[in-house]
């Protein structure tokens, strides 16, 4: 019997990946079209017409939807049946949080939920803990909150000041301290908290109840965006938490902290691509309904190329999240066939594609604030005027850049992945890069190019990772264990993969499609993959060249920023009639439409 070997964390960057073998979301199932549109309905029906007593946070509206979701069983897609849930696979997960996500303020307060307030006691809790919270997380019932970061501890989580003591019975953790920026927090029934027991180095976790003496709350935070989210500080004063409500092993807080922002990194961008979509056809059919100098805007190039981008980069963001969510999917069905239970395979799949899901926060949310900043400036006057949808899209998306770690963190957090499994031998960074640096070497081959669709791309896109692989592997053997000083470096190779997973994802994914059918049907979709790679190229040189400057000189310099200007050598593209040919799909169907 032969066994399906998935793919593994961080392998695209030295494997190549063919169509088939990946999921794009054109391949959903009718059962997951069907959630999709129970959750649109729902949006539809009691999200979009509150939205402003939402955001002013009338008294218990936000309880009262959150239990109305809870009751279409919205609330439990990833809670197992046996719990109360839907028991679904990672795919619909990631589709429901996408739909879900379209409006900032109320997603927030549900993300929060369905992830960080449910998974720690999913995936970590006792079959107990598990029985008696999950049902009720599932239902609406109870509304969950997490709450690990503090005033002085952010970014840095484990330097945290909260404590508990075991009381001198032995039934009780007495918890003192204070976290901030809870979301949820003014509503919440179930927390789970992290604090240090007596002098430990590291977090362990607890669950608690809002019912618990010794919870003072702040006051609700004044907020630039999702104004509608609760946000509060919380105090926990000689806060008595049964023993039975440590979750996990005493001093395995900060591990649970860290597997538990895998998940929030991936549904975030999820989140992220409902709130893009939802502004892009906003964008669309303000500006088929703009009349200026005669005609409306969006006959206009201006706005069309504007258009176009904002498209292109979500349908990439797109490719890339449903490809990794399939394959952490695979990776849970591959372990839980091996023998492993079903939590910890998928705390350990998803901390498998860790680097990818950092990834994907990344460039996710950079690609929102741009969707929705070139979104205001379609509606000029408009888009400033608290009357039009722009104003509370702009203001709402800025936070995503700083939840589940800020964007600096991750960059570099992407890159520490990566090189923690190539000195575990667990992939082949280092003798990648090698073959790299002997390429150099070569005589680059030039050769007839092949005019055939996607031939310059696809080899584009293997030499991207080239670039990527040359670059990483240079500054690694320069700097050693103290590369994670170079911030700079590390930020810009991280940028670098990361152009060359949505390249290769957005690639992947469109000719995946014309497999199915034929190139006419899928032109817009070709030509948004060909100006994606086309603009990556510029993008990797730049960053290549920037961290190249930094460090390497002479010979060894002149000789790798000829590998990186080979690397990223493209042979040309009239962006600008592709980025009309998108444009007009998007005009004729009045909305996002890909």
């Amino acid at each position: 019997m032969t066994t399906t070997k998935y793919p593994k964390g961080g392998e695209f960057l030295v494997k190549e990946t063919k169509p088939q073998d990946i999921f794009i979301p054109e391949e959903f199932s009718e059962e997951q079209i069907m959630i999709k549109e129970t959750c649109s309905d729902f949006l539809e029906k009691e999200i979009l017409p509150r939205l402003d007593d939402i955001d002013s946070q009338q008294e218990g509206l936000m309880v009262e939807l959150l239990e109305k979701a809870g009751e279409l069983g919205l609330l439990g897609v990833s809670v197992p049946e046996e719990y109360d849930g839907f028991g679904q696979d990672m795919n619909t997960s990631m589709l429901s949080t996408e739909i879900m996500g379209t409006f900032s303020s109320f997603a927030v307060a549900f993300a929060a939920h369905v992830g960080i307030g449910t998974f720690p006691i999913l995936y970590y809790g006792t079959e107990e803990q598990k029985n008696k919270y999950l049902p009720k997380l599932a239902s609406g019932e109870y509304k969950g909150a997490y709450c690990l970061t503090e005033p002085g501890a952010g970014s840095d989580a484990n330097s945290g000041k909260s404590k508990a003591t075991l009381s001198a019975d032995g039934k009780y953790y007495i918890l003192n301290g204070q976290k901030m920026w809870i979301t949820n927090g003014g509503f919440a029934d179930v927390c789970t908290v992290f604090a240090k027991i007596d002098d430990d180095k590291d977090l362990s976790a607890f669950i608690v109840e809002k019912s618990y003496s010794g919870i003072k709350l702040g006051q609700e935070e004044k907020k630039m965006g999702i104004k509608g989210s609760s946000t509060c500080m919380m105090f926990f004063e000689d806060c008595q938490v049964p023993v039975e409500n440590l979750l996990g092993e005493r001093g395995q807080g900060f591990k649970i902290a860290l597997n538990i922002l895998n998940n929030g990194r991936i549904k975030l961008a999820a989140a992220v691509l409902g709130a893009g979509k939802n502004v892009i056809t906003n964008t669309v059919t303000y500006a088929n309904e703009r009349v200026q100098f005669g005609q409306c805007i969006s006959k206009f190039g201006a706005i069309q190329a504007k258009m176009a981008e904002q498209s292109i980069r979500l349908f990439a963001i797109e490719s890339a999240l449903y490809r990794c969510s399939n394959d952490i999917q695979n990776n849970i069905t591959e372990l839980v066939n091996q023998g492993m239970s079903k939590e910890n395979a998928v705390i350990n799949a998803q901390k498998e594609f860790a680097a990818e899901a950092a990834i994907l926060k990344v460039s996710a949310s950079e690609a929102l604030d741009f969707v929705v900043d070139e979104g205001v400036q379609i509606y000029g006057g408009m888009g400033y005027s608290t009357e039009a949808p722009m104003e509370r899209a702009y203001r709402d998306s800025r936070i995503n850049r700083i939840f589940e770690g800020t964007n600096e963190i991750n960059r570099m957090l992407t890159v520490d992945f990566l090189l923690k499994k190539a000195f575990k031998n667990e992939l082949p960074l280092l003798s990648a890069s090698q073959a790299v640096a002997k390429e150099l070497m070569s005589i680059p081959d030039f050769g007839e190019i092949d005019e055939s669709l996607f031939v310059r791309e696809n080899k584009l896109v293997s030499n991207f990772k080239k670039a990527a692989l040359l670059v990483a592997g240079a500054s690694a053997q320069k700097f050693m264990t103290k590369l994670g000083n170079e911030q700079e470096i590390l930020m810009n190779i991280s940028d670098i993969i990361a152009d060359c997973y949505l390249a290769e994802s957005i690639l992947l994914r469109v000719e995946k499609l014309i497999e199915t059918k034929n190139q006419d049907s899928y032109k817009e979709q070709i030509a948004m993959a060909e100006v994606f790679i086309y603009d990556a190229a510029d993008r990797i040189y730049k960053n290549a060249k920037d961290a190249l400057n930094s460090f390497a000189s002479g010979d060894e310099l002149r000789m790798m920023l000829l590998g990186i200007k080979r690397f990223t050598k493209h042979s040309g593209l009239n962006s600008k009639d592709k980025r009309r040919l998108i444009a007009e799909k998007l005009i004729e169907e009045n909305r996002y439409c890909f």
